[in-house]
């Protein structure tokens, strides 16, 4: 009996590389797999997996992920695309899919339009052209895409997904901006509040405590997929920074600002000087005034003072953080102990209450002298370390060793590959029950992740004997240096610690700017 293929249907099209063309539409390349399921007797479609309106240079698509998940669940194992460009511009990404992803998962690849079928012919030597050709298709689209949002940029045309708030694209012309009179009114309020002396921060927990939306989930309350890349995942509230960059706005005097970042092909988001962005005035309705505007701002720079960097800034400023939340923890000063101790609480419980995270308190005296105790710990075992190297010639044998386990670890690796591929290949045989395939699987990778942390930490060993003497690195000479110091400062927290993380079970993890170097010097000890 013919083997039964439960078929993906995966139909693409994008509003912005070009593909306009009737051909290729959302309908008649669902037409085009439908008839070929429909005349192939051991074909049927399991379901439609439509990304409309997304690009083809990246697979970061909300169906083509869903789809990667129904292949893992056993769901699928075919795909038909109308052509190779449907399924991808990026000739890396897709030939990794093609040539590794599918093939080890047992599913078949059908490009119509391109005669593409994995399971009646071997791998096609020109597919890697057609990628190319695709890749380079969408890059002189890109190019065109860039110089015709320019130019609309420069005209005042809003080219933006979605408005700022206080507005909204208007019906008749997605690039103009009109009034959003509930949003507009919160923004009114918060010059106004400003304007009258009433601070940011406390601005912010005025809004949170009369439970007023803050703008991106207002934004997801109203129906749009909406994030906000600027803010941590757990942040539903307004903060001092939002007050900020609304009352720091042009837009909200009439001013179109735009170009601020410039999207690049597979190479991420590159931020644009000031001076550079696209700055048009008088595009759309104000929703405050000039003078109001010029007033907030000449305040901002009169609250705006050179700090007191002995009084004012804490030694662990910028490195001490919330474990749970991941903000900055803030330093208060208690009221109520006669010595008027400093301390930290998290800044998210400090400026928007106990609702959103706790106070995670720790006193200033206790972490510095953790973090005081951890380095002498530290300085401690190097000491220890030089001691046993003066007595012994330890740094031909340990590379002999490390180049060994190393060697071995991969061998290791290999094997658990080979069984994990194994338990699939009996589970497609139906030697094993899908449960037990996901059992051996799991097992295998996790011992998988455990040797390749092992090796990771092996190859760092190995390299660390690239200098005859460890004692020649700068970091473990600005350790040795700190033997007598008793009192950490400021310089010393920034030279030596990248993140201290507090936790509301009183946890502490402290990541050095060494941590990688100091792990491979310190195995010298279990040898």
């Amino acid at each position: 009996m013919a083997k039964q293929f439960s078929c993906a249907a995966y139909v693409r099209l994008s509003r912005e590389d070009g593909d306009k063309n009737e051909s290729d539409s959302v309908g008649n390349q669902k037409k085009m797999i439908e008839y070929y399921i429909a005349h192939n007797d051991n074909f049927v479609l399991y379901d439609y997996y439509i990304d409309d309106g997304f690009t083809g240079t990246n697979f970061k698509r909300p169906s083509f992920l869903k789809m990667l998940e129904d292949i893992e669940q056993g769901k699928i194992n075919c795909v038909i695309v109308k052509d190779l460009s449907r399924f991808g511009r990026d000739y890396i990404e897709t030939g990794k899919y093609l040539e590794r992803y599918f093939p080890e998962r047992g599913v078949r690849f059908i490009a119509l339009s391109d005669n593409i079928d994995s399971k009646k012919q071997a791998y096609d030597m020109l597919l890697p052209i057609k990628n190319i050709f695709n890749e380079q298709y969408a890059r002189d689209i890109s190019k065109k895409v860039n110089a015709a949002m320019h130019t609309k940029q420069v005209a005042g045309d809003f080219i933006g997904a979605f408005a700022k708030y206080g507005y909204k694209k208007s019906p008749e012309n997605k690039n103009q901006l009109i009034i959003d009179e509930y949003a507009a009114d919160v923004v009114r309020r918060i010059f106004d509040m400003y304007i009258s002396g009433m601070g940011q921060r406390r601005i912010a927990a005025k809004l949170n405590e009369e439970n007023i939306l803050c703008p991106s989930e207002y934004k997801r309350q109203n129906g749009y997929n909406y994030k906000n890349s600027n803010k941590l995942s757990s942040t539903i509230y307004w903060t001092y920074s939002t007050i900020h960059r609304i009352i720091s706005d042009e837009m909200y005097i009439g001013n179109m600002i735009q170009g601020k970042t410039h999207r690049k092909m597979r190479m991420g988001v590159e931020k644009i000087a000031q001076d550079h962005w696209i700055r048009v005035e008088g595009t759309h309705p104000a929703i405050v005034d000039a003078d109001t505007w010029a007033k907030a701002q000449k305040m901002m720079k009169m609250r705006t003072r050179e700090l007191d960097l002995e009084n004012n800034i804490s030694i662990f400023a910028g490195v001490l953080k919330c474990g749970d939340c991941g903000r900055a923890m803030v330093k208060k000063k208690s009221s109520w102990s006669k010595d008027r101790h400093c301390y930290y609480n998290c800044g998210t419980y400090n400026r928007s209450g106990a609702q959103f995270c706790t106070p995670h308190t720790i006193r200033h005296d206790v972490i510095e002298q953790i973090v005081l105790e951890d380095l002498h710990r530290i300085i401690l075992n190097i000491d220890n370390l030089r001691e046993l190297i003066s007595k012994i010639d330890i740094q031909k044998n340990r590379l002999h060793n490390v180049e060994f386990d190393i060697e071995r670890l991969n061998a290791e690796l290999n094997t658990l590959f080979r069984r994990k591929k194994s338990a699939y290949e009996d589970y497609q045989d139906g030697i094993i029950t899908k449960s037990e395939y996901f059992e051996y699987r799991d097992t295998y990778e996790e011992q998988i992740a455990k040797q390749q942390k092992s090796l990771a930490a092996l190859e760092r060993r190995k390299n660390t004997k690239t200098k005859e003497n460890i004692f020649e690195y700068a970091w473990v000479q600005k350790l040795l240096d700190m033997r007598a110091v008793e009192q950490l400062d400021r310089s010393i927290v920034l030279d030596m610690i990248n993140e201290i993380k507090v936790y509301s079970d009183k946890r502490i993890k402290i990541v050095y700017n060494f941590s990688d170097e100091l792990e491979a010097v310190l195995c010298f000890e279990t040898e």
